[in-house]
This record gives structure tokens, sequence and C-alpha cells, in this order.
């Protein structure tokens, strides 16, 4: 067996960079940008108010002076001509400064006589946003990057319509299992419904690939090399189940009989350990996952969710983890490092949950993340701290 840290670095080194395609702005939610992005003009591009009121020269912001009102300046419209002393013009917010201004007194610090503006006892003058305040022409959007719906707001105001993104890779899920039947289907007594693969495709498009479910396939060898046939137009292979050393477990020999190389198989971990990844002959990557469902999706959110973003470009790196103080004791660690489903408490502190077997699916539904409990650790008191994976 190998260490979750030397499997993920094998995992990095199976990942193919995906290609890159341009998608318009209201599509790029969630991509990764492969390119950085240049503003092509400042923001905002000229001196403007922040606040509703009167433009005027700062020299005139005298409280109680009366000005001459002589124009007017909508969002989006310039006064067109020079403020003079004592003049001032109705402004906006988001407006152009008009050019002889530099100050603006907000509106509930004035009062208007026909043409005249008569400023309050208190007004103050200020409230200009300067060009470039935002961003500069030339400021650059730095890639790669996962674009938040922050970076598309950015990407638009830098004047960008099209965004160089890397292509969502294709993932084909390949279930195996004599006691495995579709949800909908009709299953006999001594089967249960494969659920694996909708929980995976649902993570896998979050992380922003194309996942395709591929017929069930029973423990057969000949069923299992036709099956992957119909995964040809895929950039990754995950099969799910008969990943151990059992009798019945096929997917290893099946795939060295089909010239696949194999690069581990069997982690240091609890749950998850069966994992397999290596590639297929044709050079594409193929990631073996246990049948157990919490084994699965475990897997999934440790190794197939970095993989994801890996090939999409961003740097190989683990799943995020926080540091938080435990709610109860914790017992030594084993020989295998251990994903505890766990809730965080109110108070911010984490317990893991009673029941940690590996085909309970409900438990993980009532878990918020995961502790991990390194290898050999010692026994751990309340409040210590540990590593935990939201979830």
């Amino acid at each position: 067996m190998i260490s979750v840290a030397e499997a993920l670095e094998r995992l990095f080194a199976l990942a193919d960079l995906a290609g890159e395609e341009s998608v318009p702005l209201d599509a790029a939610a969630g991509r990764v940008l492969r390119r950085p992005l240049v503003a092509i003009r400042d923001q905002p591009p000229f001196d403007s108010s922040a606040m509703d009121g009167w433009a005027l020269r700062q020299a005139d912001a005298v409280p109680g002076a009366r000005l001459r009102i002589v124009g007017e300046a909508p969002a989006g419209r310039r006064w067109i001509g020079r403020l003079g002393p004592g003049e001032t013009v109705r402004i906006l917010t988001g407006a152009p400064i008009p050019e002889g201004a530099d100050a603006v007194v907000i509106q509930e610090e004035a009062r208007r006589e026909g043409d005249t503006l008569i400023l309050s006892p208190t007004a103050t003058a200020g409230h200009v946003r300067p060009r470039a305040g935002d961003f500069a022409a030339g400021a650059v959007l730095a890639a790669p990057r996962r674009l938040s719906p922050f970076d598309i707001a950015l990407a638009a105001a830098q004047g960008h319509a099209i965004l160089p993104v890397a292509q969502r890779p294709r993932v084909a899920l390949l279930s195996t299992g004599d006691e495995l039947v579709m949800p909908g289907d009709s299953p006999r007594d001594d089967q249960i419904f494969a659920a694996n693969a909708f929980g995976l495709a649902a993570l896998l498009r979050a992380d922003g690939a194309e996942p395709r479910i591929l017929p069930l396939v029973p423990d057969d060898s000949a069923a299992l090399t036709f099956a992957l046939t119909l995964a040809e137009d895929a950039d990754l292979v995950v099969t799910i189940g008969g990943a151990s050393v059992g009798d019945r477990d096929l997917v290893a020999p099946t795939l060295r009989s089909l010239g696949a190389r194999i690069d581990f198989h069997r982690v240091a971990m609890r749950p998850g350990k069966p994992l397999m990844a290596g590639r297929l002959a044709d050079g594409r990557p193929v990631l073996g996952l246990p049948g157990n469902p919490v084994s699965a999706l475990v897997c999934g959110l440790v190794f197939l969710r970095p993989l994801l973003l890996a090939m999409q470009g961003l740097p190989p790196a683990p799943t995020p983890r926080l540091r938080a103080p435990l709610a109860e004791p914790l017992p030594p660690g084993g020989p295998r490092e251990h994903y505890r489903r766990a809730r965080r408490c109110p108070d911010g502190r984490v317990a893991p949950l009673s029941n940690q077997d590996s085909s309970l699916l409900t438990v993980l539904c009532e878990a918020d993340g995961l502790l991990v409990d390194p290898v050999g650790a010692p026994a751990r008191a309340t409040g210590e701290m540990i590593d935990f994976i939201p979830i």
C-alpha cells in the first residue's frame, strides 16, 4: 500500500491537460480560466460622482454659499461645458465629473430655489471616485483560476465578452457488479440499486467535468471489455467496484489483459483502500474506485476532485482542509489514514459521527465534513486541533 499523499502525486502525474475553448461570459462561471485577461481601459474611465448631489469646485463648497445651477449630468451622459466659479451642476451617481469641477456635495446638504442652489450650514464636499480607482487599463486577471461570480463581474468590467477556459473533461463512469440494478428497475431479493455513479456524476459536474454514466457491467471480464469500448471518447475512465483482490474483482486483471498499466493498487486509507489508478493501452488515465458507497464518494472527494481540477489547468493540490477543534476525544489512529464522517457544532468544534461503516450513505448525508485522522496519530483530547475537509 502507498500513502494518500503518494497516491495523489502519482495521480497528478497521470493528469492530461484538457484543451481550451472560448465561451461567453454567461457560460463561464465555475470554469477554469486558462489565460490571463487584460483590462482594455480604466475603470472607472473618468472621475465620477460617488453620490447623487451637486458637482462644484471645492473652492465654492462654503457652508451657506449660493451657487448658480447651469446644467445636469445623469449617469451615462457627460455635461458638456466647463464649470465656472460660483456654478454647479446637478449630478447623479456614476456620472462623469464636469470639466472645472473637482467635488460633489450630496443632495441632502443643499436646497434648490429655482436656478439657485443654497448649501446647508454643514455642507462638505468630496465624493469623487477617481479615474482608474478600481483598476487601470492593462490590469490583469490572473490565470489559471476557477471563475467565481465575482471574477465574471470583473472580466465583464474589463470589457471581455468571451473568455478562454479549459474544456470540460469527459469522464466515463462504469459501475461493475452482479448485485447492481439501475434505480427505477426491479431488483431481485439479492440485488441493490446502483447509487455510486449518480453521486459521483453530481460531484464531477460541480467540478467542471462532463460525466457519462455507462450501462451496468456484471462481474464478467468479457462484459467489462465490451463496456470499456463505450468509453473510447472519454478523457478519463472511472470504474466503480471490482477493484479489490477477491475472486470476483475483475477490473485490474481485465485492464491488464487489455494492455493497461496499473500505476498503483491499494492506498493506506480508510475508507477506500482498494483504490487503483493507471493508464489504458491508449494512454488515457483510468481510476478504479471501491464499490462501497461511502468509500467511492470519499475517494471522489480526496482523489477524483483534485485530479479533475489539475486536468483543467489548476495547480495540483489536495482537496482543501481546515483546522478545527475536536468536540470529543478521539482514540489513537490506526495504520491507515482515516477519513471520519463528522459534523460541525454551533461553537465551531467538530465531532465524528457514531457509525463509520463505509456502506452507510445515510451517515454520509448527515455529515458536513470529514475528519482526517493521520496514520498512527496519538489519542487526542477534546479541544485539540484536527484537519477537517468540508463537504
